[in-house]
């Protein structure tokens, strides 16, 4: 037999894991002014000109708010297992502060029994970056009162649905809330203030601490509460001196700011050294890291891309190629001296190299971080540009060579030992890509924006089969 022929052993995953896709409310759910929902940041900002592509905001979104059992059901009809879902912060306390709305709550009451009914487990993101526009002009994030009015709302959620929903994510992302709303200023709300940046990346962290706190305080022990943290793979163009520390200044800055206090208690001192000259840490008090410590049931990672950098001998020209969008400001406060470089290799949509390799390095290191904690890839996948055919069809061959190579570098870090229980794609279907508007899909369902049907993709269905039978079909399988 040729070696072309031999047969390839299937890439099977374990009996339990979890498969899964992600959204977020702002993103989907539209209705932005129903039920007692009042204005979040990215209301504001996506309603100010110049801050999203064509002015596109999320009013409608594509109407999870009304669409959400069409959307449950499509979920079984693939096979998913999962569904990672955020919560409005403005939906359920729209002041941020006091009393529930009751019929915010019921949305999310009804999406969870709707999702149970089928079979799928919820998991719940407390926080996806839609903060009420009143705290936000409190101060926001910068100020130390947020953290507590978020443990205020996650005790409400946590009540809420804690009887029926397991798995619990406290903050989405917490690096892109501090340093790209309140460093470059190219998500909400577009404010560009480094020494804020950081004190907003401590306030986060210390919600975190807090809102873990007070979940545990409301909900069945058996519950999971972990935080999804979108860690950097950070890669140097040369190994010399100067190029490793411009590394250490970015994985301090997109790594160690929130792994540092989450996992260990503390920050690392490089961090502290490096931004010495933007802010004296002050704000750090007496007992925070130890409210920021609290033991974590499971570690989220988001990933889509490595990072690639050098020494610069001077501050870069022109648009930094971190993947983070166009800003005269920057979004890495103390790392002026640190060059971004275009990794190579195939590109999205995004302008994001495609590199499973840096899955597998990210889920390894988080193993050695934090061992026998148990993780989650709670976001993975591309953006393509995606057009339906003349068969009426949507064929996005890409996303499925995506989805194999990055779940095969999945399945590799669990033969080599990592506990990961679960991969939710990002995302269930197109929706509004923040401060990209509609223009970038990331879906396995396709969304058209004039009528919101729904029409899985290729990739859905590949997906799907991977999901029911717990083996990669290969790619030309759909």
């Amino acid at each position: 037999m040729p070696e072309s022929a031999q047969p390839v052993t299937p890439v099977t995953f374990p009996p339990a894991f979890l498969w899964g896709a992600a959204t977020s409310a702002y993103q989907i759910e539209g209705a932005v002014r129903e039920d007692g929902r009042t204005p979040s940041i990215w209301d504001t900002f996506s309603h100010t000109p110049g801050r999203t592509a064509g002015g596109e905001t999320g009013d409608i979104a594509v109407d999870h708010y009304h669409r959400y059992r069409e959307d449950v059901a499509l979920m079984a009809e693939l096979g998913l297992n999962a569904y990672r879902f955020s919560v409005s912060w403005p939906r359920v306390q729209p002041t941020g502060r006091g009393p529930a709305v009751q019929v915010g709550l019921d949305f999310y009451r009804r999406l969870v029994d709707e999702l149970l009914a089928h079979g799928i487990k919820p998991a719940v993101t407390l926080y996806h970056w839609d903060l009420p526009q009143e705290l936000e002009d409190a101060g926001g994030w910068p100020e130390r009162d947020t953290a507590f009015r978020f443990a205020e709302y996650a005790q409400i959620v946590g009540e809420a649905l804690g009887d029926r929903v397991e798995q619990w994510i406290t903050l989405n992302e917490p690096w892109c809330s501090a340093f790209l709303g309140y460093g470059s200023g190219v998500h909400a709300p577009g404010r560009t203030e480094p020494p804020a940046s950081l004190r907003a990346a401590h306030h986060l962290n210390l919600a975190h601490g807090l809102g873990a706190q007070a979940l545990r305080s409301v909900m069945p022990s058996r519950n999971q509460v972990a935080v999804s943290l979108n860690s950097s793979v950070v890669r140097t163009v040369s190994q010399s001196p100067a190029d490793l520390a411009a590394a250490q200044k970015i994985d301090d800055l997109a790594n160690g700011v929130f792994h540092g206090p989450m996992l260990h208690g503390a920050y690392p001192e490089t961090l502290l050294a490096a931004t010495s000259s933007i802010t004296d840490w002050s704000y750090v008090l007496d007992g925070d890291l130890e409210r920021i410590n609290q033991p974590l049931d499971a570690l989220g990672l988001n990933y889509y891309t490595p990072a690639l950098v050098s020494a610069a001998d001077a501050a870069p020209k022109g648009p930094r190629a971190d993947g983070h969008g166009a800003s005269s400001h920057s979004p890495w406060p103390g790392a002026d001296d640190v060059a971004f470089h275009q990794t190579p290799g195939d590109r999205t949509e995004m302008g994001w190299t495609v590199d499973p390799t840096g899955l597998h390095e990210l889920i390894t290191r988080y193993t050695r971080e934090a061992p026998g904690l148990p993780l989650y890839v709670t976001e993975n996948g591309a953006a393509y540009d995606d057009k339906v055919e003349s068969d009426g069809r949507v064929h996005d061959p890409e996303r499925i060579a995506y989805l194999h190579s990055h779940l095969s570098a999945v399945r590799q870090a669990i033969t080599d030992g990592a506990d990961v229980r679960g991969y939710y794609l990002w995302s269930l279907m197109d929706n509004f890509e923040w401060s990209y508007g509609y223009g970038k899909r990331f879906g396995a369902v396709y969304v058209d924006y004039a009528s919101l049907t729904r029409t899985p993709k290729s990739s859905a269905h590949w997906y799907g089969r991977a999901a029911r039978t717990g083996e990669l079909p290969p790619v030309d399988a759909v």
